[in-house]
């Protein structure tokens, strides 16, 4: 693991592959970390420089107390410039997803490619989300983010929703189908508003990836050769 200090923090991340390879960058879901990803960046290190980021209060990286979808997606502007990173692929799972459209509405240059996994769409959420309470053992990501993500989840950015068409990558949306607790019908409607989207459902529930990786990588691997 690496470290690479950004916005005031120091962000961990994972990186495999060649250095001449095209760089991937994957972003996580609330509550994990990079290595949810160990499938995925095997798979797609013959062909990718691979770079599996901490979002900031998860995994190695920084528990600063403050906490926003803003600043998640500050922090992975600010990785991408630091370490040089042009026409990246941006892979995002759930919380990971929604850093990633908004990096992408924010740059469209600085990505070529964007794969949506679960993405929770910028609408405001109903029923209104609530914070379970705090388990009393350790976790590996600071509660804070959950309190404040949900927030957001409750009361997102209109803008956020707006800018979906200001993405100009080449993106795959990859939805959950019925066993996912996100409105599939709104996750369908998030994939319209992107100009040069394709969405593909894979009846897996929320995790996709973990759940039924053969048919994650069936999708990907074709969209990121093509």
């Amino acid at each position: 693991m690496s470290t690479v200090d950004v916005n005031g923090i120091g962000l961990t991340y994972a990186v495999a592959g060649d250095t001449g390879l095209p760089p991937a960058v994957l972003l996580h879901a609330l509550g994990e970390d990079s290595n949810a990803w160990g499938t995925v960046l095997k798979a797609l290190t013959p062909r990718c420089r691979v770079y599996a980021v901490d979002l900031r209060g998860h995994g190695g990286s920084s528990q600063p107390g403050d906490y926003s979808l803003e600043l998640m997606r500050s922090d992975v502007l600010a990785f991408l410039r630091t370490l040089k990173l042009e026409e990246v692929t941006l892979v995002g799972h759930s919380l990971g997803a929604a850093v990633a459209y908004l990096v992408a509405e924010a740059e469209p240059g600085r990505v070529r490619q964007l794969v949506l996994e679960e993405p929770p769409p910028p609408l405001p959420a109903i029923p209104p989300r609530v914070v379970p309470s705090k388990p009393s053992e350790p976790l590996p990501f600071d509660w804070r983010v959950l309190e404040a993500i949900t927030q957001q989840r409750n009361h997102p950015d209109p803008a956020w929703w707006g800018d979906l068409g200001l993405i100009t990558a080449r993106t795959l949306v990859i939805a959950g189908g019925t066993d996912s607790h996100l409105p599939q019908d709104q996750i369908a409607a998030l994939a319209d508003r992107i100009p040069d989207a394709t969405l593909v459902t894979i009846n897996a529930g929320h995790n996709v990836h973990t759940g039924c990786p053969d048919a994650f990588l069936a999708e990907l691997l074709p969209f990121l050769a093509r």
